[in-house]
């Protein structure tokens, strides 16, 4: 039986890797743009703050496509050597942007960061409470130096010098972000970024103000920085809620403002910019490839890439097509289905042994005395990061498109046991956090189910209403329930937890579980003493599953209702 399986499983790995390799080299639109454009050559330009990047993108694409000839120069002012060049430009003031007769597309984003020495004192107290953009404008507010003392609650009565380089379109997005005027600020200018890094880690009681692509070598996120990044409180209210605390990690940050955890007016747009929307085969096909593969890199390099809908908008402008995802096309693909076929014919094979085996295994006699129940500990919970966490044990995750998906979390489905129907609403239906969005059914028993978010259903999990028990398996990935539009969710999953926020409100709720139980065991003590252990009272896996509704009710009552 082991050695089947492994042939069955091994011979299905095999093909799904060869279909993988298959559709690579097919499907990968790249490659074909690629191809088009093999006997054509671009030149591409870009202004002084663009150029790592743009630099590593012409390496990048020229490296995957050698038959392809890319060359970067620099633009002066946002214009090229040569007018018909197609230029990448972050400056909102460049004369290729004001030009209102130019083609111009979004192909990412560079993010404005405030800094700060890591020998500041008030460091600690910084990443607490944040800075807000009144704070900040309070700094730019007439020609006297401020001081700590004035500008946070217990800052030390010394004076904040403030540094900013020579870019325009910095001190623009500033003073937009700040509603000041720069102009008439007691602020100290300095010509390049690199001389603000220097001048910033040597003073350990000031602010500067650079692009976080400026910070690509001086490991900021880490302990052993020089400088710190300066959180960023959006919303103002005097300290930084768990919603806002997206330091940790270069991946955490540049997602945080992905999803609009970061004010807008500190995301400045790059653009490729050209007279008129280009033709040549080469250009066209670079610039689909910076929508798909070279916006892998934006992160990378301290920039923030776009939206899903931007990039299929961006594809379908360059291409006068739609554009189909890589896991549909794949699936779509003529190749895949007879290979799907012998994959699905496998896997029933592999099941009817495994089936048989369990079968048999079933037969053997059990000793009464042993308790066969797996145990349910805080633990073996599943906390997957980057979810948001409620306290009606429901989890939200924001996807690229910035839509929501929610279902119920790992300790819901623990305790219910195997979940047999799910009653659902409707797409296109309106809901509001707090609001009944699902019934959850176990053998008739039930739990009702209160929205996380506020928003539109938009999909349902389709799946559940035939195999609901998706939800026990895969509770975080294929048991999701719905993709919901938000409406309001910047200020809703500031009361959700994350990460071991969660973690440890979650350990709370076992004590509160474990006296639930105590207490029914304690009045029913012949019908429900079996899902108690006996050594240290911990609880068997799927608590809930033999009780009767009365105690579906009373766990509704005091662990789901009471924490809307």
């Amino acid at each position: 039986m082991k050695t089947i399986s492994i042939i069955t499983i091994g011979l299905s790995l095999l093909i799904l890797n060869h279909l993988a390799f298959a559709v690579s080299r097919s499907d990968n639109p790249s490659e074909s743009a690629a191809d088009q454009s093999a006997t054509n050559t671009a030149r591409i330009a870009c202004t002084p703050e663009l150029y790592k990047l743009a630099q590593n993108w012409v390496k990048d694409y020229n490296a995957t496509n050698p038959s392809s000839t890319i060359s970067l120069e620099q633009a002066v002012g946002g214009k090229s050597g040569a007018a018909e060049n197609l230029i990448l430009v972050s400056d909102e003031n460049a004369p290729g942007l004001t030009n209102p007769s130019n083609w111009k597309m979004v192909v990412g984003r560079d993010i404005i960061v405030p800094i700060t020495s890591a020998k500041n004192p008030m460091l600690n107290q910084l990443t607490q409470v944040g800075i807000s953009a009144d704070k900040f404008a309070m700094l730019f507010k007439g020609k006297e130096t401020k001081n700590w003392a004035t500008f946070i609650p217990i800052g030390q009565n010394v004076p904040v010098q403030i540094y900013v380089p020579g870019d325009k379109g910095l001190l623009l997005s500033l003073e937009v972000f700040t509603k000041s005027t720069l102009a008439t600020a007691n602020i100290n200018r300095l010509n390049s970024a690199e001389e603000l890094i220097i001048a910033v880690q040597n003073d350990q009681f000031s602010i500067g103000f650079c692009k976080l692509s400026d910070l690509s070598a001086t490991n900021v996120f880490e302990g052993t920085a020089k400088i710190r990044l300066l959180p960023v409180d959006k919303n103002g209210n005097g300290r930084l809620d768990s919603f806002e605390n997206i330091y940790g990690s270069l991946a955490e940050f540049t997602h945080g403002v992905w999803i609009g955890k970061y004010p807008n007016a500190l995301c400045d747009n790059i653009y490729a910019v050209a007279g008129t929307r280009p033709t040549k085969k080469s250009e066209l096909a670079f610039l689909s490839w910076v929508m798909c593969e070279g916006q892998k890199s934006l992160n990378l390099n301290g920039y923030c890439d776009l939206t899903i809908s931007e990039k299929e908008s961006n594809m379908a402008s360059l291409t006068g097509e739609i554009q189909v995802s890589s896991n549909l096309s794949s699936i779509a693909s003529p190749k895949f289905w007879p290979v799907a076929l012998i994959i699905v014919v496998l896997s029933g094979i592999f099941l009817i042994f495994f089936l048989y085996s369990k079968s048999s295994a079933g037969s053997a006699p059990v000793d009464p005395h042993i308790q066969l129940g797996p145990l349910m500990r805080e633990k073996v919970m599943d906390v997957p990061k980057g979810l948001f966490f409620d306290k009606t044990h429901t989890w939200a995750f924001m996807e690229q498109d910035g839509n929501v998906r929610v279902g119920i979390d790992d300790f819901l489905q623990h305790i219910t046991g195997k979940l047999t129907r799910i009653k659902m609403r409707e797409e296109g239906e309106i809901v509001r956090k707090g609001e009944l969005i699902m019934t959850i059914i176990q053998e008739g028993k039930h739990l009702n189910i209160y929205a996380p978010i506020s928003g539109t259903i938009i999909a349902q999990n389709v799946s559940l209403l035939t195999d609901t028990a998706i939800i026990n398996s895969s509770p975080f990935f294929k048991g999701w329930v719905y993709q919901i539009e938000p409406k309001n969710w910047l200020r809703e999953v500031q009361f959700m937890f994350m990460g071991e926020k969660y973690t440890e409100w979650l350990k709370d709720e076992f004590i509160r579980l474990k006296d639930f139980i105590a207490a029914i065991v304690r009045t029913n003590n012949l019908v429900y003493e079996h899902v108690v252990l006996q050594d240290g009272g911990e609880l068997t896996d799927n608590v809930l599953a033999e009780m009767d509704p009365k105690v579906w009710e009373d766990f509704q009552t005091q662990f789901i209702d009471s924490s809307r």
